[in-house]
């Protein structure tokens, strides 16, 4: 990752825009427009060699016999490694090591990795692979995760991952109106933008560097060292340009085999992933499968909700259990609900792994309780916004978990603000073959047959780890010669981290030229790059290093003036006292001295959830309400989404053009996962493991996307006041648009994404 710098204007020109509150451009930009940033793919080292990962072809085998002999001996092959040459701990994993680095005897699901080539051609890697004999002995995949309690165990440590019983209230509540709901939700695929690759370079002392996107650096490094048998010292990690990631980069399954084939060949390795490949070997959201059943009194008050959360894990553990956490967790949404029944179960099967993706667990349940939220609104008779105002959850209500909702939750002020936003004209003006039809410009259907419908959403997620996580980040600020660096081992992976870091120094020190340094794992950890991680916990480091520097700038001229630093203030690059009797500039204040300082940042702690799913396990958390608009045609099934109203508690505006940005680009991969995204995975085979088959929303499939409101009510515990932004808007988006479809159609819209035949049937008018 390349210095991001934002050098001072000239004499007489345009202002950059500066400090909190101003929409600092990314320093990335003209590097990506220029095609000068400098991803892993681009990568060259003198010596280099190519690899290639032989994968599986089934989903359950039991391997009988590897030969490498054809593959070895092709010219041009410098080395193949298998599970018999890890020479340290085989297994690996982000939470659980459950995961083999080869497999070993048997193979788990479909892509997973067997062997690995070194050679001097990317064709000849390919070639030699494709080369290595597997003698496999088919077994009958498990696949279905209701199946998977009764099946013979799939991995030595069991079927199930995690279990977790939430119990709060009285058993035996009930309301006077009750309904009841199964739902599904498909495999998201987080269909990272860029190759995914990486290059491993031997070091002098018997170590290696991987040069890889990694969204947690220091767990990649450690991760590494076990399997390679070395100390994490000898391991580097160097974070090359991140593209963009909505969960974890850079799957453990691509640059591990890269360490291991550099210590063994003494050259450095290069992989660069094909995009079946990344579909093969990455996480994916987990499917899931709810069963629910809602209680309310006659008025529409909330009296009970109790549900069953099934998540499938795939082969491995990865993060399932704190999904699944964040599940249940959430399991009633942002609502005030009394009695509270939820029993959630991650289990492994022989589908791909599931794992970190953005809003992961929370995305699941908004669909479904929000889908229950619509049915009894119906039975009840009730305007379903009205009734989800009746509900809404505020600032002291208390999860199902037992704990208080101390941060700010505008949660009605947030609905009601989409609620009353204007709606799209219908287009009976316009016509009709100029009509934007469902099933894009083209629409195959007529106007006649489209419905448009109305629905809503609101969504919640955590911030930060959850259940004990330590969530800590190290910084240093450092100034000379009117520069100021920053040290710090957060990924930038597109949230903004590296402008808000010049923003917060900028704003402290009044220093225009600020840079971020390249992220590798000699600087201290800061922790990977998730639930809004960085905005919070990096942030808050960078800003007390800044404040800490800026102390030691001030106190030479409090203490000559005999004042204290706090009647001090520094902005426009200048140094003023409270009186006006000292004014100078910060470049006169330095007089050529170098100053710095290192400080941390650890929110207050958090505890699991007990035996009963009690405990205060989250740091904070940050709320989102929905408008959607849709037309259905209900004689092909097709849906277009005409516009997404949003309106977001964001605690503090940061930078307001990148808060947009990441908002929009939050709806858009809601819209995917409501429309079309489904990796399908028919016994276990990933089909159509390709950008083809597996249908990303477009610039033609992206709404009109309004941000109608953003709620600025500071949370007093988190630095500067802020929430992080992406996640919510995804978790919440899928569940108005399928709302917004049941209104259209009339009819139950239980499984994400809609399925066409789930709109189509109702009534021609």
């Amino acid at each position: 990752m390349s210095n991001e710098t934002v050098a001072a204007p000239a004499p007489g020109a345009e202002q950059l825009p500066h400090g909190i509150g101003s929409s600092l451009p990314s320093g990335e930009i003209r590097a990506k427009t220029e095609g000068t940033f400098p991803y892993a793919a681009d990568l060259w080292a003198e010596g280099l060699l190519w690899a290639a990962v032989l994968r599986s072809p089934h989903a359950h085998a039991r391997i009988v016999t590897i030969d490498i002999t054809q593959a070895q001996e092709m010219p041009g092959v410098r080395a193949v490694v298998t599970y018999e040459d890890v020479p340290g701990e085989p297994n690996h994993g982000r939470k659980t090591p459950d995961r083999p680095l080869f497999a070993s005897d048997v193979v788990r699901h479909h892509g997973e990795a067997i062997a690995a080539v070194a050679a001097d051609h990317p064709d000849t890697a390919r070639m030699a692979a494709a080369a290595i004999v597997v003698e496999y002995e088919l077994l009958d995949p498990v696949t279905d995760p209701e199946q998977s309690f009764e099946a013979a165990p799939l991995h030595p440590d069991g079927n199930l991952i995690r279990h977790i019983p939430l119990r709060h209230g009285d058993p035996e509540a009930a309301g006077e109106v009750v309904v009841e709901g199964l739902y599904r939700i498909g495999r998201q695929d987080p269909a990272p933008i860029g190759a995914e690759a990486g290059l491993a370079v031997p070091r002098p002392d018997g170590g290696v560097e991987l040069y890889i996107a990694s969204t947690d650096p220091h767990g990649d490094r450690d991760m590494a060292a076990a399997c390679y048998g070395l100390a994490p010292e000898r391991v580097k990690v160097v974070v090359t340009g991140v593209p963009g990631a909505s969960g974890d980069r850079e799957d453990a399954s691509f640059h591990l085999p890269l360490g291991l084939l550099a210590l063994r060949t003494g050259c450095p390795v290069k992989l660069t992933a094909t995009r079946e490949e990344s579909f093969l070997g990455h996480a994916h959201r987990h499917p899931t499968l709810l069963r629910y059943r809602h209680h309310a009194d006659a008025e529409g008050q909330l009296v009970k909700v109790e549900a069953q959360i099934l998540l499938d894990a795939g082969a491995y553990a990865d993060t399932s259990a704190d999904a699944l956490a964040a599940a249940v967790s959430f399991a009633c949404g942002p609502y005030v609900v009394p009695h509270a029944f939820i029993e959630g179960w991650a289990v492994r099967t022989n589908n791909p792994p599931s794992g970190h993706v953005r809003g992961e667990g929370a995305l699941q349940v908004c669909a479904a309780y929000e889908a229950q939220m619509d049915k009894l609104a119906k039975k009840l008779g009730v305007d379903p916004a009205d009734l989800r105002l009746r509900n809404a959850m505020a600032t002291g209500d208390i999860l199902p978990t037992g704990q208080t909702v101390t941060c700010p939750a505008p949660v009605a002020e947030l609905l009601a603000a989409v609620q009353d936003f204007p709606l799209p004209d219908l287009p009976k003006d316009t016509p009709q073959e100029d009509w934007l039809l469902p099933g894009g410009p083209e629409g195959a259907g007529e106007p006649a047959a489209v419905r448009r419908g109305v629905g809503y959403g609101l969504g919640m997620v955590q911030l930060l780890g959850a259940e004990g996580a330590d969530e800590v980040s190290t910084a240093t600020v450092k100034v000379h010669d009117g520069i100021a660096t920053v040290i710090c081992a957060a990924v930038e992976t597109g949230q903004g981290f590296t402008t808000l870091a010049r923003q917060i120094v900028q704003e402290t020190l009044g220093i225009d030229e600020v840079r971020v340094a390249p992220v590798d794992t000699d600087q201290p950890p800061a922790g990977p790059s998730c639930h809004g991680r960085h905005t919070w916990v990096s942030g808050g480091a960078v800003e007390r290093a800044a404040k800490m520097v800026r102390t030691q700038l001030l106190q030479p001229l409090a203490h000559k003036f005999g004042m204290s630093t706090e009647l001090l203030q520094i902005a426009d690059g200048k140094i003023t006292s409270y009186d006006g009797v000292l004014s100078t500039t910060v470049e006169e204040a330095m007089d050529g001295k170098e100053l710095w300082a290192t400080a941390q940042c650890r929110p207050h702690p958090t505890e699991p959830l007990d035996a009963d799913g009690q405990g205060d396990a989250f740091v904070g958390m940050a709320f989102c309400a929905v408008r959607a608009v849709v037309d259905v045609d209900i004689e092909i099934g097709s849906v277009r989404v005409v516009e997404i109203a949003v309106a977001q508690d964001v605690g503090r505006i940061l930078n307001p053009a990148q808060l947009r940005v990441r908002i929009e680009a939050g709806v858009t991969q809601g819209v995917g996962a409501a429309l079309t995204e489904n990796l399908r995975t028919p016994r276990g085979l990933v089909r159509h493991p390709d950008l083809t088959g597996y249908a990303l929303p477009t610039a033609l499939d992206a709404p009109e996307i309004r941000i109608v409101k953003l709620v600025e009510e500071r949370d007093v515990v988190a630095p500067f006041g802020a929430k992080a932004a992406s996640a919510v808007p995804v978790v919440t988006s899928p569940a108005a648009i399928a709302s917004a479809v049941r209104a259209a159609t009339g009819r139950p819209v239980n499984r994400l994404p809609i399925r066409p035949q789930a709109a189509v049937g109702a009534e021609l008018a």
